[in-house]
């Protein structure tokens, strides 16, 4: 091993124990708070979920983490990226905790704090001109994964309907169906430029923080999640046409 991979080596391993130590302070402030706030039982619960997924953040960073670039890791645009990730965490530990007044709130104000700062990292990474794979890879990773944990928190509360986690799952059935045709060796091609993607996906992030929000009543919700969920569904579906050869690119 050259003296740049060492190197290389020992800077990935300090950001990612500078990035599990803030998790684990993540962890601990998180089951303070929702302690406090709801007793001990609630907060153990809290801390199961969001602990794994906690742990599934630093996994999956530490995997698409070269050490040749660790220094890149933490950057302010990472930085960001990255306390997004432990919203999400947060978010989703309220999936076993029943929806009492005391915390009633706070799975809209995760959510909801992450989405704004899905903007700031974006801006950030542009203005400094720091844009990196690895930056885009985290960035994509945690919509992913807020677009799952927030609605099935929403569903367990009962602030969603459970047909709205069709679009929760529609990433993930989409990237298992492009996996399933590149293992059979049939062609898979690029997917195709929209103006409506981008745009679709700020709405729902959006729709899912006011959902989680105790403002709007569920009878109101409900209808308008399938609603708001359509559009979205339509373009996987299209994308899915597209790179498969059974639609036209334009």
């Amino acid at each position: 091993m050259s003296g740049e991979e060492r190197v290389g080596r020992r800077r990935g391993a300090a950001a990612l124990t500078a990035v599990g130590a803030a998790g684990a302070a993540t962890a601990v402030g998180g089951w303070t708070l929702v302690a406090g706030a709801a007793g001990h039982g609630a907060a153990n619960r809290w801390l199961l979920v969001a602990g794994a997924v906690l742990v599934y953040e630093i996994g999956f960073l530490a995997y698409h983490l070269d050490p040749e670039r660790a220094v890149t890791a933490l950057i302010l645009p990472n930085l960001v990226t990255l306390g997004r990730g432990g919203l999400y965490a947060a978010t989703a530990g309220f999936l076993f905790v029943p929806p009492d007044p005391a915390v009633r709130w706070a799975p809209a104000v995760c959510y909801g704090t992450g989405v704004a700062l899905d903007v700031v990292d974006g801006h950030l990474a542009r203005r400094t001109g720091r844009t990196t794979d690895l930056g885009a890879t985290l960035d994509l990773a945690f919509d992913t994964l807020g677009f799952l944990v927030a609605p099935l928190v929403g569903v367990a509360w009962g602030r969603l309907p459970v047909a709205y986690l069709s679009l929760s799952a529609a990433r993930y059935v989409y990237r298992a169906g492009l996996g399933w045709r590149r293992r059979r060796g049939r062609p898979v091609g690029d997917l195709p430029e929209s103006r409506v993607r981008r745009p679709l996906a700020a709405l729902q992030m959006g729709f899912i923080t006011v959902a989680l929000a105790p403002v709007l009543p569920t009878s109101v919700v409900h209808p308008v999640a399938l609603v708001v969920a359509a559009p979205s569904l339509a373009v996987f579906g299209r994308d899915y046409l597209a790179v498969t050869g059974r639609l036209s690119r334009s």
